[in-house]
């Protein structure tokens, strides 16, 4: 699928050790589709020294810095003080991936609440640290809509991308009139999922981006493979069918859309 224009993959988790050994293979099939940007997302301290790296080696890439609502039990208790010099670096495009999983069972011996109240302290913490970066955030909500729409409210300065978005229209809604951005994986292209769809086609054109969140979700007709961020352009191309619009159309919007809202990126 080639593209007169360039594509901007906003949320690829390039220090995965899936794509060990081979991340220069990744960028640069990347590259050969026209995917001429990737957002490095985080989840954790890890995650995000080796996205800085990783953004040293390869100029296509933009880092973020963050840790995700499953790997807060793993934390060290300078955990804060870490990631505050780690958004200082040069570079650092976002915050993220940060925010609530109710989805997956408490950690450590846990109970529910004591899990769900520490997953929304390390998004509090994130959320103020972002805020005084000037630092825009990628969101992770699973089963949590409700409460990430919450603690969002209690920080309105900070602007967010819900990313892998599969929500209901009216949380989509809430999300925009918020000020929010949505971001849509490949899960726009299987069959079952006609009301991510829906939501997809009635989101404003000026509040959409897309994202592989590689490896995983790889697109229609990658199913059952490991994603890649050069699998953006189905994802885009499903998206801009469901705006009547042409794929090099939906790839102009998308980027620039991406350019606005992350720090230090550009097509």
């Amino acid at each position: 699928m080639n593209y007169h224009g360039n594509l901007i993959d906003t949320h690829t988790h390039l220090s995965s050790s899936r794509f060990s050994g081979d991340v220069e293979g990744v960028v640069r099939r990347a590259a050969d589709s026209k995917v001429s940007h990737l957002v490095a997302i985080a989840c954790d301290i890890e995650d995000s020294e080796e996205n800085l790296k990783l953004a040293r080696q390869f100029p296509c890439v933009s880092p973020t810095v963050g840790i995700h609502p499953l790997y807060v039990h793993e934390t060290e208790a300078d955990w804060e003080a870490k990631l505050r010099r780690l958004s200082h670096e040069p570079g650092v495009a976002a915050v993220g991936e940060i925010g609530l999983d109710y989805f997956h069972p408490p950690q450590d011996g846990r109970t529910e609440s004591e899990w769900r109240a520490l997953q929304r302290s390390v998004f509090e913490t994130q959320l103020q640290l972002a805020l005084e970066m000037d630092l825009p955030v990628v969101i992770h909500q699973r089963q949590s809509a409700s409460d990430v729409s919450e603690v969002l409210a209690g920080f309105t300065g900070v602007k967010a991308v819900l990313h892998c978005f599969t929500g209901t229209q009216r949380e989509a809604e809430l999300a925009l009139a918020a000020g929010h951005y949505l971001s849509f994986t490949g899960i726009i292209t299987f069959p079952s999922a006609g009301e991510v769809r829906d939501v997809a086609a009635a989101a404003p054109l000026d509040r959409i981006m897309v994202e592989t969140d590689s490896p995983y979700l790889a697109p229609v007709p990658y199913r059952g493979k490991q994603c890649e961020p050069f699998m953006v352009a189905h994802t885009a191309a499903r998206l801009a069918e469901l705006h009547g619009l042409t794929p090099e159309e939906m790839a102009e919007i998308t980027s620039s859309n991406a350019c606005r809202f992350f720090k230090h990126l550009s097509a």
